[in-house]
């Protein structure tokens, strides 16, 4: 085969398989709609530590989806060796939230849908998700459990602290109790009736009560 035979072998006429216009359109509203989820993980993210590049990686995802499927319509032969070459792939990144997982499937579903021409459905689509995740996001965090470390002197400052709590918050639960010669330590499972936490202050100001402390808890962690 000579030089002139691979340029013969129909390579160069892949190069109008997706027009400018197309590929322009494609990858500025993959970016839009990218940044969009982006902006709703970023609403919704209730775990320990933030983490930008994860934001960033849904943008890139959603753009690079883009681009694959963008490549695989316009060449039947080229969607086979794609099915061949992505199935190499493997990520080994272990995913914490369970929620994070929909992001990264929202991401891929919306670059598929945009690179087949199907633009109402990747943009409407995504403003219902967007909505759902923020309105069920936002209600599960407030209904988020706390525990709370509770260090009593006596019987009687443990059970007026219990009773505090109990008016105090939507739901108490006695997880473990220590008793020590002098001491009474409890850890309870709380639920808050709003964002208010000033009942803690009121609580470690009480008598009998030698420290009352409040921390987030999920299952996994406490923080």
């Amino acid at each position: 085969m000579s030089f002139n035979d691979i340029f013969k072998s129909g390579f160069l006429d892949n190069i109008a398989g997706v027009s400018l216009v197309d590929m322009g359109i494609a990858l500025v509203l993959a970016f839009c709609l990218g940044l969009f989820i982006f902006m709703i993980y970023k609403k919704t993210f209730s775990g320990v530590m933030y983490s930008s590049t994860f934001g960033v990686t849904l943008i890139a995802m959603t753009m690079i989806t883009t681009l694959v499927i963008l490549a695989v319509t316009s060449n039947v032969v080229l969607s086979l060796g794609m099915v061949g070459a992505l199935s190499i792939v493997r990520f080994r990144t272990a995913i914490k939230d369970p929620l994070d997982t929909a992001y990264l499937f929202w991401a891929i579903a919306v670059g598929i849908v945009l690179a087949a021409g199907m633009i109402p459905l990747a943009v409407i689509g995504s403003i219902v998700i967007g909505v759902v995740l923020l309105a069920f996001a936002n209600r599960q965090r407030r209904f988020h459990p706390y525990i709370v470390v509770l260090r009593c002197n006596t019987m009687e400052s443990e059970k007026a602290a219990r009773t505090f709590l109990e008016q105090n918050t939507e739901r108490c639960l006695v997880k473990s109790k220590s008793v020590q010669k002098g001491a009474v330590e409890l850890n309870l499972e709380v639920r808050l009736k709003n964002d208010d936490t000033d009942f803690i202050n009121t609580l470690a100001d009480m008598d009998g009560v030698m420290s009352a402390v409040m921390v987030s808890y999920n299952g996994d962690y406490m923080a």
